[in-house]
C-alpha cells in the first residue's frame, strides 16, 4: 500500500472484486484501521468480529460518520490501532458461499480473477502458491491449508503436501515409486501424488 493510510473506508461491495478479495490481496503488508461500508448489513457481526474500527451502512448519515471519524482518531492519536486478524477475516468473509468460485491475483498493479472453471491446480512454492491454469500460472501469497478448505471437495483434493488438483484436469495417473505416483493434467503439467493422495483419488475415481 503505497499511500500508507492510517484508516481506509472499504466498500465490502465492488464492481469486480470484494472488500474482503481487496484485504487478501494485501497479505503481508501494514494494514491501517478499516471502516467497512456497504449496503447489507448481514456482514456488520462479521466485520467486527475481528476488530475492524467500525462499521458503516448506506446510505452514510452525517451523525453516524463522524462518530466513526472521531472513535479513528482516538484509536489512532492513542496508539490502540492493533493489527487486523487478516486471516480469519478472510477466511470467514471471503466467500458468501460455502466455497470459492473465484481466486483474485495481484501482479504488479493489476488484478486478475481466476475462476474456479478454469483453475487447473495449485502448487506450493516456498513461502508462495502458484496457481496453474490451461494458459497461465500466477503466484499469489496465501496458505495450502485455506485453498483446502475454501475450494469444494467435489471438485478438487489435496493429492500431495505440495499440490491440490482439479479432478477433472486429470488425464491419466502413472507409477513413480512404491508409494508414490505421478498425475498428467489435461496441459500436460505432471504433479506428485503421496500414498494418501491416491487414496483420494481412488475414492473420487471408484477405482
Amino acid at each position: 500500500m503505497e499511500a500508507n493510510p492510517d484508516l481506509i473506508f472499504l466498500d465490502i461491495q465492488m464492481p469486480r472484486i470484494n472488500g474482503f478479495e481487496m484485504l487478501e490481496l494485501l497479505r503481508g503488508e501494514q494494514l491501517p484501521l478499516i471502516i467497512f461500508t456497504t449496503a447489507f448489513d448481514e456482514y456488520a457481526i462479521k466485520s467486527f468480529e475481528y476488530n475492524t474500527c467500525d462499521y458503516l451502512l448506506k446510505p452514510l448519515g452525517k451523525e453516524r460518520f463522524e462518530k466513526a471519524i472521531n472513535k479513528a482518531l482516538k484509536i489512532i492519536g492513542e496508539g490502540q490501532n492493533k493489527p487486523t486478524d487478516l486471516d480469519n477475516l478472510i477466511a470467514q468473509g471471503i466467500s458468501k458461499n460455502k466455497y470459492l468460485d473465484r481466486i483474485v491475483i495481484r501482479s504488479g498493479s493489476s488484478i486478475n480473477v481466476v475462476y474456479s472453471e478454469n483453475l487447473l491446480c495449485i502448487e506450493a512454492s516456498d513461502d508462495y502458491l502458484v496457481i496453474h491454469t490451461k494458459g497461465d500460472q500466477w503466484v499469489k501469497k496465501q496458505t495450502m491449508k485455506f485453498y483446502e478448505e475454501k475450494l469444494d471437495p467435489a471438485e478438487f483434493v489435496r493429492v500431495h503436501r505440495s499440490f491440490i488438483v482439479k479432478l477433472t484436469a486429470i488425464e491419466r495417473i502413472e507409477p513413480y515409486s512404491k508409494d508414490a505416483w505421478v498425475a498428467i493434467l489435461s496441459n500436460g503439467l505432471k504433479i506428485s501424488v503421496s500414498k494418501s493422495g491416491y487414496s483420494h483419488l481412488k475414492k473420487n475415481f471408484n477405482f
